[in-house]
């Protein structure tokens, strides 16, 4: 039941921030391995991607791969909270003492992480490549023109067989790993904190919601490098033989953004993916532990209910 109120959790925070995951998609690959000036730059800033999509594409634009995106967030964070959940219930975040222990915590963040990012991965690569896809005044990165998410699915599979389906699995994974670290083991850790300064109570609203902000802050510092990396490697056309026709692998991503754009290029977009980031983290903690308490409460067991 942990895999399933995670995922609940993550698709209703999904329905409220998809349209900031387009604005940011299409800012990572704005300028795709160009020098700063080589480029035009249809997209400024979050504010101003927000009306040049909307009045280029349409309203309806800004939920662009929706429904591909919910189905990631119920597989990759269903499995994602899950298994952090898991591990919590089997006390392998806490020390020989029985407290909180912080280096536990981001192990088990970034393995449940992990697993999650594998288990999304085909849904993560088409979400991608629906965001990006734009009229071609504003367009940026390969344009791969499905017609929904199991066009995309289809094709992907038809072209170049399972593989097809979990290309950029190789950034997708240190991208949840890294993200799930930093994540799930600040949200546990400041919310302890705050429980435990009597700041705030066990059970109270105001302790997951101060914990998650904090907790979206640092997850943008840590994992914009990789999502800006895991966004070129999904959305790159292939050769017939379905080779990346830009990038080879995660290291040569790495390296081709570092040497084409420098570190900013590693952070395009980083305004975006606060935005989204922020309120995304804040509404999927907020929503896990509001699912987890009234579930557990009507289950007659509260013991269950992690602090």
């Amino acid at each position: 039941m942990d895999f399933v109120l995670g995922g609940i959790a993550t698709c209703g925070a999904g329905l409220f921030t998809n349209p900031l995951e387009v604005v940011k998609t299409r800012m990572q690959l704005q300028g795709e391995l160009k020098s700063k000036g080589q480029y035009s730059v249809h997209y400024r800033n979050a504010l101003h991607a927000f009306y040049t999509v909307a009045k280029t594409d349409g309203w309806l634009a800004l939920q662009s791969g929706l429904i591909p995106a919910l189905w990631y967030q119920f597989f990759m964070n269903g499995v994602r909270l899950g298994t952090y959940q898991v591990l919590i219930n089997l006390n392998l975040t806490k020390d020989s003492n029985g407290k909180h222990s912080a280096p536990r915590s981001v192990l088990a963040g970034a393995f449940a992480g992990c697993v999650g990012a594998i288990c999304g991965s085909p849904f993560f690569m088409v979400k991608t490549q629906l965001q990006s896809q734009a009229a071609a005044s504003i367009a940026v990165g390969h344009q791969h023109f499905h017609k929904g998410m199991s066009h995309g699915l289809v094709k992907a599979f038809r072209e170049y067989g399972i593989t097809g389906l979990w290309r950029g699995v190789s950034a997708a994974v240190p991208r949840v790993t890294v993200g799930s670290a930093a994540q799930l083991s600040t949200f546990s850790s400041t919310k302890q904190y705050l429980v435990d300064s009597k700041i705030c109570a066990n059970d109270s609203l105001l302790a997951s919601f101060l914990a998650s902000m904090l907790s979206g802050l640092v997850v943008t510092c840590f994992m914009t490098p990789f999502d800006v990396v895991s966004t070129r490697l999904y959305n790159q056309g292939l050769d017939a033989s379905g080779k990346g026709l830009l990038y080879d692998n995660v290291g040569d991503c790495f390296r081709k953004i570092w040497s084409k754009e420098g570190f900013w290029g590693f952070y395009k977009g980083w305004g975006a993916s606060y935005f989204r980031l922020g309120p995304h983290t804040v509404l999927s903690l907020v929503f896990w532990d509001s699912a987890k308490k009234y579930y557990y409460s009507y289950d007659g067991n509260r013991n269950a209910v992690p602090s």
